[in-house]
């Protein structure tokens, strides 16, 4: 594997840039241009297909929130994708969400067209795509200038897109016309099922947030919270709006209008309502685009990292902190899009590709879940498990097989296209293991997995949980961890840890052993069922040790407690007094953690019961 030296992104996105990222990915043509062509299917009920739409999309956001808390990374669905289910997987992930993101933030660049024309009718079809393309430069621009500075904008965007939302929908309020909700059903529950599929494509953008992941200061914390605030935000605000545009247009008006908040800010305030909810429109088609191209550009730089892409697409801008050639490219083929393809059915295509990514997410969360990899420790559980995960799959599955054979076969052939890629470029490189083999492990042999995603995980959870090596951590990693397979007496035990010591601390192990078992004659280190610490002083200075020992079938200490199965030996001259009490604290702050017991005793190896103690949080000494 090549290095990622200078490739590293830096962490300057706050809560409130991810929530205003989410939330501007969502608000476009499913607010602004969808929810007349839904009424003529539906009617009235276009209120409800919104929120079936949102519910039907939880599954995924709880997913994404749970293993972008695990993994913050550049990429989002590729990284999980490929970690979880392995580099072909992760090929095809990574391809179909940078191209499906990619396309619907050219589609968002285009679409602000059909309101340019509420403005100015007498606009051609080559103006409106150069004015699309001048937007795609202008955001190609800022994103390779400043990450932080495209989330300030993203900001004010969003911001300044719900205050006209929320004047629409509160003056709206006052001039709604109730006969215009009955029927409520027209064209019975069908027809409302068919159309949830039509519209939960509209939340989509909210998961993409995960691919700035590793931009995200303080993202377990961070991300779920914004993913799930920007979600709830723009349910709220898509059910209130589609609620007042009902109640305001007739059917006529309402039916296959490609305008119809705008047409409602008419019947509103008359020509100035109508051009500032056309202000609205273009502004949730330019927020999209925005957060759209920040996002889309992460997932070459991610597949560069890990050799499906060549090395350039990972390159960090010095000055910039951005990834310029992976910014570039995805808007070449942005205004390549806008230029010279027909964007209809590539829209279904991308959308199938969505449906995929969904049903991918949630199996690489269930996968992630049943590895028991003991590093996977996410700041966000997803609720339900397994049977929210489930109730995705199938729900998907259902979308998918609705969106019809042409979208189906061309994602088919995208999807060869990726593996061929996947069977060309890579050829023999060696990449690394995934969860799904950590699965197979379970009913084979132990030496399958490995250790190669483990070790990742833990360089993800230190700067994550911004873990600053102390001297306890480093006389841990340097310390000796014995894994006893068969229950052994306490002499045993102090036999081999006494050999242990003395081969470190150059001293006479007979005497060690008779000061551990004088020791434990006096009182019992044994400071619970389970957990023993024995400690003692040696003559000397500057000496310090440590031996850690796992005993699955238990070492007896005394007769009236259980059998040991984790045990921390410690050995210091009288000099360092202070560093033997802070270990000891370390030491009972970690096994404190609840599932700490549970962790210990079925943790594969050696490495994974270091790692335990390693990411575990305490309190730590600052150097």
């Amino acid at each position: 594997m090549h290095s990622n030296q200078d490739k590293r992104l830096i962490r300057q996105l706050s809560g409130i840039d991810v929530f205003c990222i989410a939330a501007g990915a969502m608000i476009s043509s499913g607010l602004f241009i969808l929810p007349g062509l839904v009424y003529a299917k539906v009617g009235p009920a276009v209120i409800l297909v919104y929120i079936l739409a949102g519910v039907v999309i939880l599954p995924a956001l709880f997913a994404k929130a749970e293993l972008a808390t695990a993994m913050p990374r550049a990429g989002g669905s590729y990284f999980f994708i490929e970690r979880s289910m392995g580099s072909a997987a992760g090929t095809i992930g990574g391809f179909a969400s940078w191209f499906s993101l990619s396309l619907k933030s050219a589609f968002a660049l285009v679409g602000i067209g059909a309101f340019t024309t509420l403005i100015n009718p007498n606009i051609t079809n080559w103006q409106i795509k150069f004015i699309a393309v001048g937007f795609c430069v202008f955001f190609i621009i800022l994103n390779l200038i400043s990450v932080k500075l495209t989330g300030r904008f993203q900001i004010f965007l969003v911001t300044l897109l719900f205050i006209l939302l929320f004047l629409y929908i509160s003056r709206g309020s006052m001039s709604l016309n109730v006969h215009r909700y009955t029927p409520f059903m027209p064209f019975g529950k069908r027809a409302l099922f068919a159309a949830v599929g039509m519209v939960f494509i509209s939340f989509g953008g909210l998961t993409k947030v995960a691919s700035v992941a590793e931009e995200v200061r303080n993202p377990a914390k961070n991300l779920p919270y914004a993913m799930i605030l920007a979600f709830c935000t723009v349910l709220l605000l898509y059910g209130l709006t589609i609620f007042v545009t009902v109640g305001l247009l007739d059917e006529h008006q309402f039916a296959h209008s490609l305008t119809p908040i705008s047409t409602g800010g008419y019947k509103i305030f008359g020509t100035v309502g109508s051009i500032i909810m056309a202000l609205a429109g273009i502004l949730a088609f330019v927020s999209t685009a925005n957060a759209g191209i920040l996002s889309a550009s992460r997932f070459p730089m991610a597949m560069s990292r890990d050799q499906l892409l060549p090395e350039f697409f990972a390159k960090v801008n010095k000055r910039f902190n951005t990834p310029h050639f992976s910014i570039i490219f995805t808007g070449i083929f942005m205004i390549t899009v806008i230029l010279f393809l027909n964007l209809e059915n590539l829209i279904k295509v991308a959308s199938a590709m969505k449906i995929i990514l969904f049903i991918f997410v949630l199996l690489a969360c269930i996968i992630m879940r049943e590895s028991r990899i003991l590093n996977y420790k996410p700041a966000f559980v997803s609720p339900l498990y397994p049977w929210l995960q489930t109730f995705g799959l199938i729900s998907y599955g259902f979308f998918l097989y609705e969106m019809g054979s042409v979208a189906l076969w061309a994602t088919g052939g995208f999807i060869v296209a990726s593996l061929l890629w996947h069977k060309i470029y890579i050829r023999e490189r060696l990449m690394r293991k995934s969860a799904l083999i950590h699965i197979v492990e379970r009913v084979t042999a132990k030496e399958i997995a490995g250790d190669s995603l483990g070790a990742e995980l833990r360089e993800v959870l230190r700067e994550r949980d911004k873990i600053v090596e102390d001297r306890f951590d480093k006389l841990v990693k340097e310390c000796e961890i014995i894994d006893i397979g068969r229950q052994i007496t306490l002499t045993e035990f102090f036999t081999t840890v006494a050999k242990k010591i003395a081969e470190r601390l150059k001293t006479n192990p007979k005497q060690l052993l008779d000061s551990f078992i004088a020791r434990e004659k006096e009182s019992t280190t044994e400071i619970r069922p389970g957990l023993a610490i024995p400690h003692m002083t040696i003559d000397g200075e500057h000496k310090f040790e440590l031996v850690i020992a796992r005993c699955e079938a238990g070492i007896n200490f005394t007769q009236d407690l259980p059998p040991v199965y984790a045990a921390f030996v410690l050995v210091g001259s009288r000099d360092e007094r202070n560093f033997h009490l802070r270990a000891l604290s370390a030491i009972a702050q970690i096994a404190q953690d609840p599932d700490f017991d549970k962790n210990w005793l079925r943790a594969k190896n050696i490495e994974e019961l270091r790692d335990i103690i390693l990411l575990a949080r305490r309190h730590r000494e600052r150097a």
